[in-house]
Protein backbone atom coordinates (compact mmCIF):
# COMPACT_ATOMS: atom_id res chain seq x y z
CA UNK A 1 0.00 0.00 0.00
CA UNK A 2 1.37 3.16 -0.88
CA UNK A 3 2.55 5.54 1.94
CA UNK A 4 2.80 9.07 0.08
CA UNK A 5 -0.26 11.34 -1.24
CA UNK A 6 0.62 11.08 -5.09
CA UNK A 7 -0.17 14.76 -5.11
CA UNK A 8 1.50 16.13 -3.07
CA UNK A 9 5.02 17.86 -4.23
CA UNK A 10 7.19 20.84 -3.64
CA UNK A 11 5.75 23.49 -6.60
CA UNK A 12 8.38 26.07 -6.00
CA UNK A 13 10.74 22.80 -7.54
CA UNK A 14 8.88 22.28 -10.72
CA UNK A 15 10.05 24.23 -13.41
CA UNK A 16 8.11 26.27 -15.87
CA UNK A 17 5.80 24.73 -18.23
CA UNK A 18 5.24 27.99 -20.32
CA UNK A 19 6.01 27.33 -24.17
CA UNK A 20 5.98 23.43 -23.23
CA UNK A 21 3.80 21.55 -25.49
CA UNK A 22 2.18 18.06 -23.53
CA UNK A 23 0.42 14.92 -25.09
CA UNK A 24 -2.08 13.82 -22.94
CA UNK A 25 -3.12 10.24 -23.48
CA UNK A 26 -5.85 8.52 -21.45
CA UNK A 27 -7.43 4.82 -21.34
CA UNK A 28 -11.00 4.87 -21.96
CA UNK A 29 -11.17 1.46 -20.05
CA UNK A 30 -11.95 2.36 -16.38
CA UNK A 31 -12.68 6.09 -17.08
CA UNK A 32 -14.31 6.75 -13.91
CA UNK A 33 -10.92 6.50 -12.75
CA UNK A 34 -8.85 7.50 -15.94
CA UNK A 35 -11.06 10.60 -16.34
CA UNK A 36 -10.04 12.02 -12.74
CA UNK A 37 -6.57 11.20 -13.74
CA UNK A 38 -6.56 13.38 -16.69
CA UNK A 39 -8.58 16.16 -14.91
CA UNK A 40 -5.21 16.07 -12.48
CA UNK A 41 -2.75 16.27 -15.02
CA UNK A 42 -4.19 18.82 -17.27
CA UNK A 43 -5.14 20.77 -14.15
CA UNK A 44 -1.24 20.96 -12.77
CA UNK A 45 -0.12 21.45 -16.50
CA UNK A 46 -1.86 24.60 -16.41
CA UNK A 47 -0.79 25.47 -12.88
CA UNK A 48 2.66 25.10 -13.82
CA UNK A 49 2.69 27.35 -17.21
CA UNK A 50 1.74 25.25 -20.28
CA UNK A 51 -0.92 27.19 -22.39
CA UNK A 52 -4.27 25.72 -23.02
CA UNK A 53 -3.90 25.00 -26.73
CA UNK A 54 -0.31 23.25 -25.74
CA UNK A 55 -1.82 20.40 -24.01
CA UNK A 56 -3.25 17.92 -26.54
CA UNK A 57 -5.57 15.33 -24.71
CA UNK A 58 -6.43 12.03 -27.10
CA UNK A 59 -8.14 8.95 -25.95
CA UNK A 60 -7.24 5.26 -26.33
CA UNK A 61 -9.84 2.07 -25.33
CA UNK A 62 -7.81 0.43 -23.06
CA UNK A 63 -3.80 1.04 -21.35
CA UNK A 64 -2.67 -1.68 -23.78
CA UNK A 65 -3.18 1.03 -27.11
CA UNK A 66 -1.43 3.35 -24.52
CA UNK A 67 2.04 2.34 -26.10
CA UNK A 68 0.63 2.75 -29.83
CA UNK A 69 -1.02 5.73 -29.19
CA UNK A 70 1.98 7.29 -27.60
CA UNK A 71 4.04 6.20 -31.03
CA UNK A 72 1.54 8.07 -33.00
CA UNK A 73 1.70 11.28 -30.62
CA UNK A 74 5.34 10.99 -30.88
CA UNK A 75 5.22 10.83 -34.65
CA UNK A 76 2.69 13.72 -35.36
CA UNK A 77 2.04 16.08 -32.34
CA UNK A 78 5.23 18.10 -31.99
CA UNK A 79 5.21 17.48 -27.99
CA UNK A 80 7.91 17.69 -25.60
CA UNK A 81 6.31 14.89 -23.62
CA UNK A 82 3.64 11.95 -23.29
CA UNK A 83 1.66 11.72 -20.48
CA UNK A 84 -0.20 7.99 -20.66
CA UNK A 85 -3.08 7.96 -17.91
CA UNK A 86 -4.53 4.12 -17.46
CA UNK A 87 -5.73 1.95 -14.84
CA UNK A 88 -5.40 -1.76 -14.79
CA UNK A 89 -7.35 -3.47 -12.55
CA UNK A 90 -6.19 -7.37 -11.37
CA UNK A 91 -8.75 -9.56 -11.97
CA UNK A 92 -8.92 -13.73 -11.51
CA UNK A 93 -6.89 -14.27 -14.41
CA UNK A 94 -2.84 -13.58 -15.34
CA UNK A 95 -4.22 -11.23 -17.91
CA UNK A 96 -3.36 -8.39 -15.58
CA UNK A 97 0.24 -9.43 -15.37
CA UNK A 98 0.74 -9.45 -19.51
CA UNK A 99 -1.18 -6.38 -19.74
CA UNK A 100 0.85 -4.16 -17.12
CA UNK A 101 4.48 -5.92 -18.14
CA UNK A 102 2.78 -4.75 -21.87
CA UNK A 103 2.17 -1.60 -21.31
CA UNK A 104 5.31 -0.50 -19.29
CA UNK A 105 7.69 -2.37 -22.06
CA UNK A 106 5.81 -0.69 -24.65
CA UNK A 107 6.05 2.97 -23.12
CA UNK A 108 9.36 2.54 -22.52
CA UNK A 109 10.61 1.43 -25.77
CA UNK A 110 8.25 4.59 -27.47
CA UNK A 111 10.22 6.76 -24.78
CA UNK A 112 13.43 5.51 -25.97
CA UNK A 113 13.25 5.29 -29.63
CA UNK A 114 12.00 9.15 -29.79
CA UNK A 115 14.43 10.18 -26.93
CA UNK A 116 10.97 11.38 -25.51
CA UNK A 117 9.60 11.95 -22.15
CA UNK A 118 7.28 9.64 -22.10
CA UNK A 119 5.31 9.20 -18.49
CA UNK A 120 3.62 6.37 -17.21
CA UNK A 121 0.79 7.40 -15.47
CA UNK A 122 -0.89 3.91 -15.26
CA UNK A 123 -2.63 2.80 -12.07
CA UNK A 124 -1.84 -1.38 -11.37
CA UNK A 125 -3.98 -2.04 -8.97
CA UNK A 126 -5.49 -5.28 -6.91
CA UNK A 127 -8.86 -3.55 -6.84
CA UNK A 128 -11.08 -0.90 -7.38
CA UNK A 129 -10.69 0.80 -3.93
CA UNK A 130 -7.09 1.15 -4.35
CA UNK A 131 -7.62 2.85 -7.79
CA UNK A 132 -10.39 5.35 -6.38
CA UNK A 133 -7.86 6.51 -3.35
CA UNK A 134 -4.94 7.17 -6.32
CA UNK A 135 -7.20 8.66 -8.82
CA UNK A 136 -8.03 11.99 -5.97
CA UNK A 137 -8.54 9.70 -3.40
CA UNK A 138 -7.49 9.36 0.35
CA UNK A 139 -4.18 8.55 -1.58
CA UNK A 140 -4.08 11.78 -4.26
CA UNK A 141 -4.11 11.85 -7.67
CA UNK A 142 -1.57 10.02 -10.17
CA UNK A 143 -2.54 12.05 -12.85
CA UNK A 144 -0.97 15.15 -11.06
CA UNK A 145 2.19 13.22 -10.54
CA UNK A 146 2.07 12.35 -14.09
CA UNK A 147 2.35 15.77 -14.78
CA UNK A 148 4.78 16.92 -12.40
CA UNK A 149 7.04 13.60 -14.03
CA UNK A 150 6.43 15.33 -17.50
CA UNK A 151 7.27 18.92 -16.92
CA UNK A 152 10.42 17.84 -15.10
CA UNK A 153 11.58 15.59 -17.51
CA UNK A 154 11.10 18.28 -20.56
CA UNK A 155 12.61 20.55 -19.03
CA UNK A 156 16.09 18.20 -18.59
CA UNK A 157 15.85 17.47 -22.09
CA UNK A 158 15.59 20.72 -23.51
CA UNK A 159 18.57 21.95 -21.09
CA UNK A 160 20.65 18.90 -22.26
CA UNK A 161 19.69 20.08 -26.06
CA UNK A 162 21.32 23.57 -25.44
CA UNK A 163 24.36 21.26 -24.94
Amino acid sequence: MATKNLSQYQPDAIPSAEGMRFGVLVSEWNNEITFALRDGAVQTLLQHGADVNDVVVRYVPGSFELSGGAQIMANNAFVDAVICLGCIIQGETPHFDYICQGVAYGLTQVSIKNSLPVVFGVLTTLNQEQALARSGGKLGNKGIEAAVTAIKMAALKQDLEKF
